[in-house]
């Protein structure tokens, strides 16, 4: 594995005074496709119930992976739905969607789960919104002999000769998401060669001899064979590919574009009520 860069997420609030940390690469560049990766790990109520109240987004895709707890989405498009522990929702903002995410709080073990925002082509900015979770499906898993365990968030994976299409398919830049659960001092053998972009991020556990531990990003050099060893406590880590997008951002707030007109035309667009309302 070649380490191309690597990056340490910070502490930051969001929402009504949500607790988080983040990763972010509105540069267009560092993280391409992906523009942020929030993580909520707390079992103190008062990091998150605060929740997200209504709030808009333009030109965007958000997708919401939970491991512990859950969040309650609605949206204006008729969407109510409750997404618990091993659950994710992608949603596909186009034109312009307003979305609510309220915690729902798990007493044993407290919160811990992922936003992660990706970019959309120019071309398809505008296009309606959509919607999509796994509450019905599931996510699809893999294990090998060491049981070392992929779930399949988003995109299609390939392991140790095995293939799997995830819970969500369809995301920008070919967007592919996993979580990778190692036991100690365990490996995993991943074939990432058909993405331009791999990110890992350390959520738990650290890689094998190395001083990179949970908070951590690292982006790899693409290849046919990518692997993940685990250290002696393990690693759980998100394994994020996909294809650069490569365009212009204009970005502000809940707003990505290209241009400063864009993000001008969406605040006035939201402010003239042209996304609709939460009913």
């Amino acid at each position: 594995m070649k380490i191309i860069r690597t990056q340490k997420s910070y502490a930051t609030s969001d929402g009504a005074g949500v607790n988080i940390k983040r990763i972010a690469g509105f540069d267009g560049k560092s993280l391409d496709p992906y523009l942020m990766i929030d993580e909520l790990k707390s079992d103190d109520e008062s990091d998150y119930m605060a929740g997200f109240p209504p709030h808009p987004h333009r030109g965007i895709e958000t997708f919401t992976y939970i491991r512990k707890g859950g969040f309650e989405h609605q949206d204006q498009m008729g969407n109510k739905k409750a997404i618990r522990s091993g659950d994710v929702q992608w949603m596909s903002t186009g034109r312009g969607v307003v979305h609510s995410e309220m915690p729902l709080a798990d007493d044993s073990n407290g919160m811990h789960g992922f936003q992660i925002w990706l970019n959309m082509p120019a071309k398809e900015k505008m296009r309606p919104p959509r919607y999509q979770d796994s509450t019905e499906s599931g996510v699809p898993t893999l294990a090998n002999d060491q049981q070392a365990t992929l779930l399949a968030l988003a995109g299609s994976w390939r392991m140790n000769g095995q293939h799997v299409d995830g819970a969500i398919m369809g995301l920008a830049g070919e967007g592919a998401i996993a979580d990778v659960i190692l036991p100690p001092n365990s490996a995993m053998l991943l074939d990432v060669s058909t993405h331009e972009k791999v990110l890992i991020y350390i959520h738990s556990g650290s890689l094998y001899e190395t001083e990179f531990g949970a908070g951590s990003l690292l982006e790899v050099a693409p290849s046919e064979a990518l692997t993940l060893r685990a250290g002696t406590q393990g690693l759980g880590a998100l394994v994020l590919a996909g294809q650069p997008i490569g365009e212009q951002i204009a970005h502000m707030g809940p707003f990505v574009m290209n241009t400063q007109q864009q993000l001008r035309e969406a605040v006035r667009d939201y402010q003239l009520g042209r996304f609709g309302d939460i009913v």
